[in-house]
């Protein structure tokens, strides 16, 4: 079992009913004047938004609305820069991942008194600081972002998309009803069972650990996410609802990859598919993560066959089961409706492998996977599978 250290104080608040205590938690943080952040309207038309108004009548409120998927620089500057005017010193975030990691960044770059792009792009001796505090109330469970530190910024016109986190940006608090899953549509739902399998995969799916807890875990999230994958077609039934939404927390809340080595290449090379293509996160990972896995299978294979053995009840050779596994992976991923070929998405596919090797390169990234095999070489041969 490798070292590890870990840490959550955000406060999760989970199941239906629970807004009642929204103004309590605000009050214990001494917030007056509060951001509102949300992305393109659904709350307003689900009636969230103005429930979440009545609960804050004492409070100042400033909204601010338009975050998009995949959340946007030049937007969040916009926040940024309102938050800064208006002297905001709470923010709550009511939508999914992209908003939360949006707010993640708002939080931060309100105190910083130089171009935050250079804290994202890790120019040397450029750091967040500090950062206001803030709280969020899910709507879209997929990403884990209502219970991590981390998030994902794009910027377009750069067509990067970069990553942040720390320990200044845990949620104070995170509202996780069920029922909000109700108002999701199938894609959504599809992409946010992906999103949480993938995460679990990306901290499972390497080798070997003795951390044999975690392991167990992670099994235990994957098997359910397949178990109440039928969400996607009955989003009202709170069992299948509250239990998706758990394992998405879970499978990014920090626990599975306490010690255990740990992957992420998969997310890596997806960012790369969604900054050039615009397709969402969860179908870039459905469409890397197979091809990946068979590129590097001799390096996966002995992870592979357990996975196979304990989430899907494979029997063979290890190599059969290993293979097999690969195969259930896809087949699961598109039962959900989700496509995993790149050509499915775009007729511009064959630009892809170079492009995001010289990303890559460019980035120095030439050692990456749990056991630092993966070169941009590689990267490429895979996305070219992907096709």
């Amino acid at each position: 079992m490798e070292n590890f250290e870990v840490i959550n104080p955000t406060r999760i608040i989970f199941g239906k009913n629970q807004l009642g205590r929204l103004s309590e938690l605000l009050n214990v943080q001494n917030a007056n004047k509060i951001l509102i952040t949300y992305g393109g309207g659904s709350i307003k038309k689900t009636g969230l938004l103005d429930q979440v108004l009545n609960e804050l009548k004492t409070f100042e409120v400033i909204e601010f609305g338009g975050i998009e998927p995949n959340p946007e620089f030049s937007t969040l500057m916009k926040a940024v820069v309102l938050a800064r005017n208006e002297k905001i010193d709470f923010i709550l975030a009511i939508g999914g991942g992209s908003v939360i990691d949006g707010t993640k960044f708002i939080s931060g770059a309100i105190g910083y008194s130089t171009d935050p792009w250079d804290v994202l792009t890790r120019k040397e001796g450029c750091m967040f600081t500090s950062a206001t505090p803030f709280g969020t109330i899910l709507t879209l469970p997929a990403t884990g972002s209502e219970a991590n530190s981390g998030a994902v910024i794009s910027r377009h016109e750069l067509g990067a998309k970069v990553t942040m986190g720390g320990p200044l940006f845990f949620p104070v608090f995170s509202f996780c009803d069920p029922t909000q899953v109700a108002t999701l549509p199938k894609r959504q739902l599809a992409n946010g069972i992906i999103d949480a399998y993938m995460h679990t995969l990306e901290q499972y799916l390497t080798y070997p650990m003795d951390n044999l807890l975690q392991e167990r875990e992670a099994e235990s999230i994957l098997s359910t996410l397949i178990e109440i994958k039928d969400v996607v077609n009955h989003p009202r039934d709170y069992r299948l609802a509250a239990n998706l939404m758990h394992c998405a927390t879970h499978a990014l809340n920090g626990n599975l990859r306490c010690g255990v080595i740990t992957d992420w290449t998969t997310h890596m090379i997806s960012h790369e598919l969604t900054a050039l293509y615009g397709i969402d996160h969860a179908c870039t990972l459905a469409i890397i993560a197979p091809r990946l896995y068979e590129n590097r299978f001799e390096d996966k294979k002995e992870k592979l066959a357990q996975y196979g053995k304990r989430v899907w009840n494979l029997t063979g050779s290890d190599a059969e089961i290993a293979k097999l596994a690969i195969e259930k992976t896809e087949s699961f991923f598109q039962s959900l409706g989700v496509k995993t070929r790149l050509k499915e998405y775009t007729d511009d596919y064959h630009k892809a492998p170079k492009t995001i090797r010289a990303t890559f390169e460019a980035r120095n990234w030439v050692a990456m996977g749990e056991r630092q095999s993966i070169t941009p070489e590689r990267v490429e041969a895979i996305v070219e599978a992907a096709f």
